[in-house]
């Protein structure tokens, strides 16, 4: 195994005090969302990010090092099916839009950027959507350039380290609230290859909303059935009756400790009695087949989560560079980081943690890390905030493999 790299960093600020607000486990009502698997937004989102892994892959395999690119300008154009009870057919393709920058050549040779950009978008698309043919169902236009001077002659000065390229702030906590989790989990169930198995009728795209009030937890699903699976109406109800009662029954069981109540509704647009016109039936098993249209930034955030009741930044950071875009590095780092203390340091409730650059310093370096710790009744102040500053130094020291493990695609970013 490579020994770590531990780079020297000048001295940072690095500013902790206790956080005073209420954890949000305390607070009465709470709301979580999560777009799943084949939601237009998230399909943006893992796409892009997927190609700038592809293109990191091929600038170190051919240069040594990563060079500048930013696929994070990405959008999905719905496209236009007929769908009939037993089938249905696409009648217009949707079409997926990949833009923003990208280094073409460097040393006198030249990189394919256009068709790794495509073949990794049919590969996601062959991976993830079941009933997607990327070379029949989908159109792609890259709208792909080189990048400004300025911006790319920081991928060729000296040092591992690369300066960063904006001026950003992000934000990152830790932990997850049982609502979150229940959230996550009940996508993350409902995408999976175990589920599709047992149900080979539900479509992709599903989306969570989680509400808790006091200790009741209201969970809202919209996940469409495929109609290739589906022969008339009353088999469609007949099928949503059940797939309601199994995912009450994962939730339970896996959350019953948490909450007095918990009640789940499924596909609430639905209406017996109007055939198509009432039940969310599918032909490829996403809305981005003539339904919605998608976009990168607009999904989850990168713990995979829309949470209301935390403090969120702008940035978007699927597809962006690994190496010195902070819109993405700070975004997920800071996330890593909050749960490396939450685990490490004895005493602790939640941890917020924020980090802001300075267009052209080292990301290492950070104009401010600003910890805010809630911390247990009776927990050791002076040693809470010394182990928190001890290891967020420690994380800061070693971004280099960080950002190396992102450019790898370690972490995810939806």
């Amino acid at each position: 195994m490579a020994e770590k790299k531990v780079f020297t960093v000048r001295l940072i600020m690095i500013e902790v005090e206790l956080y005073r607000g209420t954890p949000v486990s305390d607070q009465k009502v709470e709301i979580v969302e999560r777009k799943g698997l084949g939601h237009p937004d998230y399909m943006c989102d893992s796409i892009m990010e997927s190609i700038s892994v592809a293109l990191s892959k091929e600038y170190l395999k051919e240069f040594g090092t990563i060079l500048h690119h930013n696929i994070d300008k990405g959008l999905l154009v719905a496209g236009q099916v007929q769908r009939s009870f037993g089938g249905g057919r696409v009648i217009k393709p949707m079409e997926l839009i990949i833009g923003d920058r990208a280094t073409f050549e460097a040393n006198g040779r030249k990189i394919k950027v256009e068709d790794i950009a495509v073949e990794t978008s049919k590969m996601w698309l062959r991976e993830n959507l079941r009933f997607v043919d990327p070379e029949k169902d989908v159109r792609f236009r890259v709208v792909l350039a080189p990048g400004s001077t300025e911006l790319t002659d920081i991928f060729m000065r000296a040092g591992e380290i690369r300066v960063a390229n904006d001026t950003s702030a992000a934000i990152g906590y830790y932990p997850l609230t049982p609502t979150e989790r229940a959230v996550l989990s009940l996508e993350g169930y409902l995408n999976s290859f175990e589920f599709k198995s047992l149900y080979p009728e539900t479509g992709e795209d599903v989306k969570v909303m989680g509400m808790r009030d006091g200790r009741n937890l209201d969970i809202t699903v919209a996940m469409p059935m495929l109609a290739d699976y589906i022969h008339a109406e009353a088999d469609y109800f007949n099928k949503k009756e059940l797939l309601h009662r199994v995912m009450v029954r994962h939730l339970e069981d896996g959350f019953k400790d948490f909450f007095n109540e918990i009640e789940v509704h499924f596909n609430t647009l639905d209406k017996q009695g109007r055939g198509l016109g009432g039940i969310y039936l599918s032909v490829l098993g996403t809305s981005a087949e003539d339904a919605d249209s998608g976009q990168v930034g607009r999904g989850n955030r990168v713990n995979g989560l829309i949470s209301m009741n935390r403090p969120m930044g702008t940035e978007a950071a699927a597809g962006k560079n690994p190496v010195s875009h902070v819109g993405k590095i700070y975004n997920i780092f800071s996330h890593k980081v909050a749960r490396d203390i939450y685990e490490r340091v004895e005493g602790l409730k939640e941890v917020y943690i924020l980090l802001l650059s300075r267009i052209g310093t080292p990301i290492n370096e950070p104009q401010v890390a600003s910890l805010q710790l809630s911390v247990e009744d009776g927990a050791d102040l002076n040693e809470v905030t010394r182990k928190s500053r001890e290891i967020m130094e420690e994380e800061l020291s070693r971004i280099g493999d960080f950002c190396f493990e992102l450019a790898m695609g370690k972490y995810p970013v939806c």
